[in-house]
């Protein structure tokens, strides 16, 4: 009897716990006006750790990740780290996307976070909200991402533009980083939840070139819908 009572009242404690999880919830978004977006490490040595994933879609999506801050107008801050090693420069179609955005070319620190210059960059953006990835997922993203929690700042990593090792890397550093707070976004996810709405400014005419360069399998339905639209089989706007 006396087993009984313990285990109902540790059931209930349980129960009451759960409901005050589920009910302390709050759905924070991206909001384009208070973020900042951060390219990690995508350097082209290091590109060849990121073997959790295709490399023809771990390509594209790294400068997807790039593309969005230029679309979405956000402050975008670069670091590398000993570039002139086999670590390698960043790819230029990154630099070019911004040629005048603080670079951060750290010599030593593993957690961009313990370099001055870098943090002071983020601090000086004004912004709440980090956007980052980077190459491997389990230290650059992960470590700066952890940090950055710590600090108070809201941070969405982008999976698909982050690689490691291998999908069981991938999986525990997800996993470490959800523990702490960070919220896990495809790219996908991280661009519809800039925009809101397809009828925003950037909306669809800005994205729907986008998703056809970076996300071929969502530029091609648009193209179909569009070719439906023009022959008069259906009408209105494709969204997910």
């Amino acid at each position: 009897m006396m087993f009984f009572r313990f285990s109902f009242v540790a059931l209930a404690t349980l129960l009451v716990g759960l409901s005050s999880t589920v009910s302390a919830f709050k759905y924070e978004r991206i909001d384009k006006n208070n973020s900042v977006l951060l390219v990690v490490d995508h350097q082209e040595g290091l590109f060849q750790l990121g073997r959790d994933q295709h490399p023809v879609a771990f390509k594209s999506s790294i400068l997807a990740h790039a593309a969005l801050a230029k679309i979405f107008n956000l402050p975008t801050i670069l670091t590398s780290s000993a570039e002139t090693g086999p670590n390698g420069p960043l790819p230029q179609e990154i630099i070019a996307i911004h040629p005048d955005a603080p670079f951060i070319k750290r010599n030593g620190e593993v957690n961009a976070w313990d370099n001055p210059d870098f943090k002071a960059a983020v601090k000086a953006t004004g912004k709440k909200q980090v956007i980052l990835a980077g190459i491997t997922t389990d230290v650059c993203t992960a470590f700066l991402a952890l940090s950055l929690v710590e600090e108070g700042y809201t941070v969405f990593a982008n999976s698909d533009a982050s690689g490691t090792f291998d999908v069981k890397t991938a999986n525990e550093a997800n996993d470490h980083m959800r523990a702490a707070g960070v919220q896990i976004l495809s790219m996908f996810a991280v661009a519809l939840e800039l925009m809101r709405d397809w009828r925003s400014t950037p909306g669809a005419t800005e994205m729907l070139p986008f998703f056809d360069t970076y996300l071929p399998e969502y530029g091609f339905l648009a193209r179909a819908h569009d070719a439906a639209v023009d022959n008069g089989t259906l009408s209105g706007l494709v969204a997910p």
